[in-house]
This record gives structure tokens, C-alpha cells and sequence, in this order.
């Protein structure tokens, strides 16, 4: 596995990369992970290495998240919307030669990973959805309502220290995030990236997110749900509604897990997407 830093669109991140001998530029069947808010690419190291065994797999930083530059939602150096976010991921995907892949997303990064598939649905061998945002007719939990309130968002940003910030992730997570795990979350949730988040929720309405649903239907992309039984931000009865847009959507349903499986539980998680990518890459 190696980690460099990247410049794309004026936005530098840190990127994970691992492959055998010779997949390094291969841009056929990749695997490229998404981590969501507040995450970074460090909660796929597991599965970048794993999935690197056989094939090359990637994880990089969105902007504002991780070690990647936190432009401000003011600055137009970057766009913190659905969109925005999709075209950095695209962008990204064209600086590092993959001209397909399998995108595996979870929680705020499946808006952005569903966003690209609906723009370039001939560049997604497959999706991967773990306890991920984007299926239609989703309600915002209850922070993320306080979030996208003026004032009220800047209020609870600055009421977040190290032990409500360590709760909140621990919610329905029967099993515990491993610490380091959250140590490192929450030294990367700085004042950029509180900004970054309550700008990006701000920025995206539940009908944007149906609006999205609709687009994808009919596209017939091969999809895998995995979801944390126990996760308290988006349900599993949610997560069932993915029926409607990848009717033939296979589900691994992670019993005693929350929204966070690839991190509490993250064995059933390896085996699951293992078992898909084996079944759906070519040669």
C-alpha cells in the first residue's frame, strides 16, 4: 500500500492506493472507496489493503474532510454542493486513469457516488452502499435538522468537544468504534470542516435527494447494500428503499451493527463486498 498527496482542480488530498505489480495504472475494475461525514479515507485502510490483494483499490480525502484542503464554502475555489462533490470525485477518477469502477460509499458519500453514477453510469461497474445516504423519500435525522438551521448549526458546532463528539458516533453501535478510529475523526473535525459539513447539508434538500432516486432508475447498475441493523441516522426500513431504484439490489443485513459496519464489525463487511467483487469483476 503507498499514500501520496494529490493535487486535483486546485484541491490537494491525501490519497491510499494498493494493487498487485501492474494494476497501478490499470483503469478497468478498480475499486474506489468513499468515506462520508465526518470520515476520511483512513476508515478503508482495512479494505484498501484487502481489496488491494487481487486489484487495484483506492480511498482519497473529499475536500473539507480529512487532510485534504478545507477551502471555505464562501471561497469559489470549490462547489459544496452534490454536485460539486461528484465532479471532484470524477476528476479525481480521470487524474488517476479509471475509466470504470466499482464505487463502495457510505453515508454522506453515497449522495456524492450516486451523483456520478447518474452523470456517468457507463463508468460504474458496480455500487457498493453501506449504511449510505441517496435512496428517496429520506427525513434528515435530528442533528442533521440542527444542522441545516442558521445559528442553530453554528451553535452546535461550537458545543461539539471531544466527549459529545465521541457519543454521538458511538448512537447505536452496539459494537464500539474502535478509538483510534475516533481520535482520528476528531482531530480532523476542525472548525474547516464543521463549516464544510453544515454548508453541505444546507446545501441538500430532501427532494434534491428524490430527484437523484429518479434519475437512477431504469439504469439497471448492478448494486450491494450493506447495512448496520442498529444504525440510528438512517434506518434499515430506509435503507430498503433502495428497492426502488436497483430493484435487483442484493442486501447483507450486519445484526448487532450500526451505522458505522466497516469499522465495528468490519469481517462480515470484507466478506460481503469480497464475495460481490469477485462475482462482478471481469476476468
Amino acid at each position: 500500500m503507498r499514500r501520496f498527496r494529490h493535487r486535483v482542480g486546485g484541491i490537494v488530498t491525501p490519497i491510499i492506493e494498493a494493487g498487485p505489480p501492474g494494476t497501478r495504472e490499470g483503469g478497468q475494475d478498480a475499486v474506489v472507496f468513499v468515506h462520508g461525514n465526518p470520515g476520511s479515507s483512513e476508515e478503508w485502510v482495512r479494505f484498501v489493503e484487502r481489496v488491494g490483494e487481487d486489484r487495484r483499490a483506492i480511498a482519497f480525502d473529499m475536500p473539507g474532510f480529512g487532510r485534504a484542503d478545507k477551502p471555505h464554502p464562501d471561497e469559489p475555489t470549490f462547489d459544496h454542493t452534490v454536485e460539486g462533490y461528484a465532479d471532484h470525485l470524477a476528476e479525481v477518477a480521470d487524474t488517476l486513469g479509471l475509466s470504470r469502477f466499482h464505487l463502495v460509499v457510505h453515508d454522506f458519500g453515497g449522495p456524492w457516488g450516486l451523483w456520478f453514477a447518474a452523470e456517468h453510469p457507463d463508468r460504474v461497474a458496480s455500487l457498493v452502499l453501506v449504511n449510505a445516504l441517496g435512496m428517496p423519500d429520506y427525513r434528515w435525522h435530528a442533528i442533521a435538522r440542527i444542522w441545516r438551521r442558521q445559528g442553530w448549526g453554528e451553535l452546535a458546532m461550537r458545543a461539539t468537544n471531544r466527549r459529545s463528539f465521541g457519543f454521538a458516533l458511538r448512537l447505536g453501535n452496539p459494537v464500539p468504534i474502535p478509538k483510534p478510529h475516533i481520535e482520528t475523526m476528531y482531530a480532523n473535525f476542525d472548525a474547516a470542516t464543521r463549516q464544510t459539513v453544515l454548508s453541505l447539508y444546507r446545501s441538500t434538500d430532501e427532494p434534491d435527494l428524490d430527484r437523484l432516486a429518479e434519475r437512477l432508475r431504469g439504469q439497471r447498475l448492478p448494486a450491494l447494500v450493506i447495512w448496520g441493523e442498529t444504525d440510528p441516522y438512517i434506518s434499515l426500513t430506509d435503507a430498503q428503499r433502495f428497492r426502488r431504484i436497483f430493484p435487483d439490489a442484493r442486501f447483507v443485513r450486519i445484526p448487532g451493527s450500526g451505522h458505522w459496519p466497516h469499522l465495528t464489525t468490519p469481517e462480515p463487511v470484507e466478506d460481503a463486498l469480497l464475495t460481490w467483487l469477485r462475482s462482478h469483476i471481469a476476468g
